[in-house]
């Protein structure tokens, strides 16, 4: 997790500079689900956390950047996204102003 969260983070400032504040659901997610007694990644606690935080956050965005690579929650992700008419770029050179 660790490994991808890196991954994510790397294109925060590239976003940010062109005019974006950019969220991970890992940032929202995580605090809350330690506090509330997290163990493990994965554990029910997880799951019961993890997934609906990343669904309240993109009610909220403006679009989705989706980085290549395997993961069932940033499919779920554009998913949602695409389900609400959010734009969706599978790459940052794609986002208008990066």
């Amino acid at each position: 997790m660790a490994t991808n969260l890196r991954r994510l983070e790397e294109v925060a400032w590239p976003l940010f500079q062109a005019g974006y504040v950019p969220m991970i659901g890992e940032w929202v997610a995580l605090p809350i689900w330690q506090v509330a007694g997290g163990q493990r990644v994965g554990d029910a606690l997880y799951d019961q956390i993890l997934h609906p935080a990343a669904e309240r956050l993109i009610q909220l965005c403006h679009a989705v950047l989706r980085l290549e690579g395997d993961s069932k929650g940033a499919d779920n992700d554009v998913r949602l996204a695409r389900e609400r008419g959010i734009p969706v770029y599978l790459r940052l050179e794609d986002v208008p102003g990066c």
